[in-house]
């Protein structure tokens, strides 16, 4: 039971951190079509669930589920990402499509990668 609690509580932290950082992301960088808010809220959580996950592999606790399903979970977004390349398709900026799609998973992925080797640095 106190896991669901801590769940609930991370995702609430994690959502309102993700509308707070994405909404003010997009106002502060506006790039033509491109989706920065979102974009900036996934890279960092994926830095994020990458440095957390390398923790918890040495150090197992119940704070994971406070840490990495709930604020991460409720902190990134695949549904947003998903709806706004849908978005770019209908409009036909295939470019930009491409440019998002490839940039979150290549960006993504290197920012686990390093979210985990900074983790095992630090600690």
């Amino acid at each position: 039971m106190r896991n669901l609690l801590y769940v609930f509580i991370g995702g609430g932290i994690g959502s309102i951190a993700r509308y707070l950082i994405s909404n003010y992301t997009q106002k502060l960088w506006n790039i033509s079509s491109f989706p920065m808010g979102t974009f900036v809220v996934n890279i960092t959580g994926c830095f994020l669930i990458g440095f957390l996950t390398s923790y918890f592999m040495k150090n197992d606790n119940s704070l994971k589920f406070l840490l990495i399903t709930g604020l991460c979970g409720g902190y990134t977004t695949f549904s947003t990402f998903s709806a706004e390349n849908y978005s770019l398709w209908q409009n036909q900026q295939y470019g930009m499509l491409f440019l998002y799609i490839a940039l979150s998973v290549v960006l993504g992925l290197g920012a686990v990668i390093v979210g985990m080797k900074l983790q095992s640095v630090l600690f």
